[in-house]
């Protein structure tokens, strides 16, 4: 769907709506409109937000909207904002979102058309792999992700408390840095079979990215132990570490597999706690990965 140019879409009487690309000014809309769809959908199934205000949705989406790696689009209706879409690509990668509608403005195939530029997008940038996190108790998304031929992979727990501060023999974590990006880069590709090395690089940027050390030499790293940050490691004994040395589990928490029992068991014992069901989804390649990982929200 090419939205070089303003993108008309008919739908019902009354319910016309144009998809732009997003700009850096549509932040603050954008931001309130992210911030006001996910309270009033986890408030509906009594879970927490995503979100604690607008001001922490606004910086996010300022973010998105004005990095050139992430492609953006802007649904407007009548001259308004009601909805935006993000594509995060990484290689032969991609993850979406978040996607959000006004809560206003359901139920005219906004979010559709919004997904469908994402996947007409991913094509045409040469993506084989499109993948996302969607919240396991809103029901009405995982039916248009599955309608649209996305596959449910993976049942995730959101994990958030206070975090534990204990050793894991034989595993020393440490800051990242740029020498690491290819022995990481090798483990992930071994791992998942894909590489995610401009994330990488983002967080060692940052200064967020972390790597273990086991039998000397790299057995795992993390971009960050939180919703945006991925980490692998070839044991749990690698994730542990991982998580031990993080300086805290920014904004919801960060994604477990539930399906790793032992690990999920572990971060149970040390106090940690589910916050919310959440489920990985793809659309193309996929590699059932090896080892322990953690994804990110978006893939």
């Amino acid at each position: 769907m090419d939205v070089g140019s303003n993108f008309h879409i008919n739908q019902q009487p009354g319910h016309q709506f144009t998809l732009r690309p997003g700009q850096p000014n549509d932040a603050a809309a954008c931001g309130k409109i992210c911030y006001h769809a996910f309270k009033a959908i986890a408030e509906r199934h009594d879970f927490p937000p995503d979100f604690p205000s607008i001001d922490v949705a606004q910086g996010l989406l300022a973010y998105t909207l004005s990095s050139p790696a992430i492609r953006s689009v802007v649904a407007e209706m009548a001259g308004e904002v009601v909805g935006s879409n993000f594509l995060w690509i990484s290689g032969t990668v991609a993850g979406v979102g978040p996607i959000t509608i006004d809560p206003a403005c359901q139920n005219v195939t906004v979010g559709r058309q919004l997904m469908d530029w994402a996947l007409d997008t991913a094509r045409d940038a040469g993506v084989n792999s499109v993948r996302l996190v969607q919240a396991a108790y809103h029901n009405r998304s995982l039916a248009l992700y599955t309608k649209m031929g996305f596959v449910a992979r993976e049942p995730l727990s959101t994990m958030q408390g206070s975090v534990p501060r204990v050793a894991i023999p034989g595993y020393k974590a440490r800051a990242a840095s740029e020498a690491d990006v290819a022995a990481c880069t090798r483990l992930h590709q071994s791992l998942n079979g894909y590489s995610r090395e401009g994330d990488l690089r983002n967080a060692i940027a940052q200064g967020t990215a972390m790597v273990v050390e086991h039998d000397g030499r790299i057995s795992g790293y993390a971009t960050q132990i939180a919703f945006f940050g991925h980490a692998v490691g070839e044991s749990n004994e690698d994730i542990k570490a991982l998580i031990c040395a993080a300086p805290e589990f920014a904004g919801p928490g960060f994604l477990l597999p539930t399906r790793n029992t032992a690990l999920l068991l572990w971060c149970l014992e040390q106090g940690l706690k589910i916050v919310q069901p959440m489920t990985l989804m793809s659309q193309g390649f996929y590699n059932e990965p090896s080892g322990a990982f953690m994804p990110s929200i978006l893939y």
